[in-house]
């Protein structure tokens, strides 16, 4: 029998609910809205298989699905989708190159490597794709206040940047360690105008930082928008994030097709909530021929509260607005977590990774901290790419796995960001002569 997660979208009191009682009350409303699965096995909007839905306090369901119905509109607004692809081309950077990795790939001495360069954007990751969308939401929906949580600082950047852009009030939530770990990307948050609230409960990295901002909107729901950085939290957050970043797998589709005359036979990305590895497997998954490999934390060791592998060690919960695969002992309680990279510590997963593990399209592997760390200093040394430490863990089982494919095979891996933020870490973890 399946464990459940108690740490549900908390509310206001910072008080839990048992799953029974809200699955039985979400799903009602689920069934009224036509979210349930149907009897044909396919997934309806909001779920994935049986993962997803919308579990949320009352206060915030009509926020909810205000945002549902405007994304929906906004994808069907042409003057929408001209000036998301505007802003994308002329300020974050758009099309990322796809650089094939030719010393890399003679040193591996197996498959072809091809980097796809999401690192070379504005702010320094894959994250501006989805704040550019979300921002544009925010301005439709005559909104003023931009609220986010952020673990490796990557999406608080990016937001803060955004809020920049389009003049709104700004503020974005983050674990005090996590705040020490990436003290260069909270002053670029400040310097960009945001305020940057430090959360010193429980771990004090991204779980707690979601919960106090979740907090937040239930008080704040009228006038703030909660721009969330992954394919997380309540529908329609999951499916609307990964729609924002399938930009990478259709620009990687495209350029792997012109530079090689066929597709990957594997695409590897870092999962922490997974918006980066889904913004590249989507493109690909009804190519059965490209595995999908996404690479979770696998930590300092396989004990509980040591890594961050949801699905070595998790079983299916809900968590923070939505059903997944979530770390949680015996007796439910949210397990502690462990990552050299701060945006890979998250206890749970989005739920379309966990359709995807499930239904055997995608698989999932984990990479320790030793061995990122040694997949970003090998990376450096023979492209000159510092990857962000997140990145490292694609690359690490990228070398793990190149040289048992045949040389003819092409292997695309996502970088989905840049190391400048975790050269603190960098430093104090590795001994360089």
């Amino acid at each position: 029998m399946m464990a459940t997660a108690r740490a549900l979208f908390e509310a206001k009191s910072g008080s839990t609910r048992s799953l029974d009682s809200v699955s039985r009350r979400q799903s009602r409303r689920e069934t009224a809205l036509g979210m349930t699965v149907s009897g044909n096995g396919k997934a309806s909007p909001g779920r994935f298989g049986v993962y997803g839905g919308r579990y949320a306090p009352e206060t915030l369901m009509a926020a909810l699905e205000e945002l549902e119905r405007e994304y929906e509109k906004a994808k069907r607004d042409r003057n929408f989708q001209r000036r998301l692809d505007h802003l994308l081309r002329t300020y974050a950077g758009r099309p990322t190159p796809l650089f094939f990795a030719s010393r890399l790939t003679r040193k591996l001495g197996g498959a072809k490597i091809y980097l796809k360069r999401e690192d070379l954007l504005h702010t320094g990751a894959h994250k501006i794709n989805n704040c550019l969308g979300q921002a544009l939401l925010v301005e439709r929906m005559g909104k003023h206040r931009v609220i986010a949580e952020t673990g490796a600082g990557q999406h608080g950047v990016a937001t803060a940047t955004v809020c920049a852009l389009f003049g709104f009030e700004c503020v974005v939530y983050m674990g005090t360690e996590d705040m020490r770990r990436q003290e260069l990307n909270v002053f670029r948050m400040r310097l960009l105008g945001a305020e940057v609230r430090g959360v010193d409960s429980g771990s004090r990295t991204l779980k707690d930082a979601i919960n106090e901002a979740m907090r937040d909107w239930v008080t704040n729901v009228r006038t703030t928008h909660y721009l969330l950085g992954s394919v997380l939290g309540p529908h329609p957050y999951p499916t609307m994030v990964r729609d924002f970043h399938k930009v990478i797998g259709r620009e990687a589709r495209a350029q792997v097709l012109k530079a090689e005359g066929k597709l990957p036979a594997a695409a590897v990305a870092c999962v922490g909530g997974g918006s980066n590895a889904i913004g590249l497997f989507h493109e690909f998954i009804k190519d059965q021929r490209v595995r999908l490999i996404g690479v979770e934390a696998g930590g300092r060791s396989e004990k509980l509260g040591e890594h961050a592998a949801r699905f070595r060690n998790g079983s299916p919960g809900v968590l923070q607005g939505t059903y997944s695969y979530v770390l949680q002992d015996e007796a439910g309680q949210i397990a502690l977590t462990h990552s050299v990279s701060a945006g890979l510590d998250y206890p749970s997963v989005g739920p379309e990774h966990a359709w995807l593990k499930d239904s055997g399209r995608a698989e999932y592997v984990t990479a320790s901290d030793t061995e990122a760390l040694e997949a970003c200093t090998l990376l450096a040394r023979t492209e000159g790419i510092i990857p962000a430490l997140e990145s490292a863990h694609a690359v690490a089982e990228a070398i793990k796995r190149a040289p048992k494919m045949k040389k003819s095979d092409v292997m695309i891996v996502n970088i989905s960001g840049r190391g400048d933020k975790d050269v603190g870490i960098l430093r104090e973890s590795l001994r360089l002569e």
